[in-house]
């Protein structure tokens, strides 16, 4: 990148919940430093937007300095959300989990209005589902018979996912990609105007986009996982760059 590139400011979303530092036992905001190297590796500016009470005017003023929006990897997004009832595997709710999910679902619906660049990671992609309408198999061993796709105490699976042809996620990181997967989670009815990008060897949805100009990604696994493969931290931050040029130049 030269010196007189736009370097973008993408915001990407973070935990709510009690969380342990030292001597103190805290509620606190945090996201894990992988994220935002991501983008930081990928040109971009990182900024972190803490989960809080939102209304369609805070909502509007936070995404009016941001050129890009990564909702990140978290729990489980709440069933009632998407009209079901919770299932014995799904995580409770907290009220720090419902100002989460309302925050994200609020970002993503503004993010689309005003066609900011926007990345959904893991959760991230089931949020973006939940905001258009669709549903969730809130326990992805129901499905498919075996925990593969989340073996627990934080070891991450490898999958291989095949992308769509002609798809943007194809067009990305190919046809073909290994990648790190942590969800007992997964996309069930699409939401409204989005489209498959990629799926497992059994079929799992593991991405989902918007077709169109505007860059609207969902992937079900964690690509903050593999530093060493930027590529779709690179797609997300060059559509933040045509962003800001296009808001200079309005």
């Amino acid at each position: 990148m030269s010196g007189s590139e736009v370097r973008p400011l993408v915001g990407l979303t973070t935990y709510l919940q009690q969380a342990q530092t030292g001597v103190w036992d805290v509620r606190a905001s945090f996201l894990p430093a992988i994220y935002f190297e991501g983008v930081e590796l990928a040109g971009g500016i990182a900024t972190l937007l803490p989960p809080q009470p939102v209304d369609d005017v805070v909502v509007e003023r936070l995404l009016d300095g941001l050129d890009a929006l990564v909702i990140t990897g978290g729990p489980d997004v709440l069933p009632d959300n998407y009209g079901q009832e919770f299932h014995p595997a799904t995580n409770k709710e907290t009220p720090d989990h419902r100002t989460r999910d309302a925050f994200e679902l609020a970002l993503v619906h503004g993010a689309l209005r005003r066609g900011l660049p926007l990345l959904g990671i893991c959760r991230g992609a089931q949020v973006l589902n939940v905001a258009l309408g669709g549903t969730l198999h809130q326990h992805l061993p129901d499905v498919v018979g075996h925990t593969r796709h989340q073996q627990g105490n934080a070891v991450f699976s490898t999958s291989t996912v095949r992308t769509v042809e002609g798809s943007r996620l194809a067009s990305l990181i190919g046809e073909t990609s290994e990648v790190q997967c942590y969800h007992h989670q997964a996309l069930d009815r699409l939401g409204t105007d989005l489209v498959v990008s990629a799926r497992d060897d059994e079929g799992v949805v593991e991405a989902v986009e918007m077709p169109g100009d505007t860059f609207v990604l969902g992937v079900q696994w964690h690509p903050e996982e593999r530093l060493d493969d930027l590529r779709l931290f690179a797609g997300v931050v060059e559509a933040a760059r045509n962003y800001a040029k296009g808001k200079v130049n309005a």
